[in-house]
């Protein structure tokens, strides 16, 4: 496992990180799919739930990533909202109802439990975050490389886990 640290400032658009958006490149391939695009276009599939973005869906994240068949997808780009907070905003401000189901554990555990049926063996998950959870063993993948970016003063540092499903 390769562990890197980098200073950058902080970006709500965090393909914009110089480090970040190495790291994309680095290890994106085939089809890409991207359920929190915001307005990023690295993808070759992209949605957010906010038809504001220029994205090819418009769909809550978990209904996104089931429109894809098992073992369909080389590489997912995961940059979800970093925190119930962060959630219950998105939601609200689309005029979505914020419920248990959105702002607890399983709105991310139902992301990874997709995410890990979608992607092909030897596919590659590239997660963003507060923390290095990722995807994670329990749902087959292996961690390859962590990237902290560190973004001074009270931000919180951005974490990206690199992961290779088994």
């Amino acid at each position: 496992m390769i562990i890197n640290r980098a200073w950058e400032m902080a970006n709500k658009n965090t393909f914009r990180i110089k480090a970040i958006r190495k790291v994309i490149e680095k290890y994106a391939f085939g089809k890409i799919v991207d359920p929190f695009a915001n307005e990023n276009r690295i993808a070759n599939i992209t949605n957010d739930i906010d038809p504001q973005y220029d994205t090819d869906y418009h769909m809550d994240a978990t209904d996104f990533l089931k429109t894809f068949g098992d073992n369909s997808v080389d590489t997912v780009l995961y940059d979800p909202p970093y925190s119930a907070r962060q959630v219950s905003e998105c939601y609200k401000k689309m005029g979505v109802t914020v419920n248990k189901e959105t702002t607890q554990n399983s709105y991310w555990r139902k992301h990874r439990e997709q995410i890990s049926r979608i992607v092909r063996p030897g596919g590659i998950t590239i997660s963003c975050g507060w923390n290095s959870t990722g995807i994670g063993k329990k749902y087959g993948f292996e961690i390859i490389e962590i990237l902290l970016v560190a973004h001074g003063s009270q931000h919180n540092d951005t974490i990206v886990v690199v992961e290779r499903k088994i």
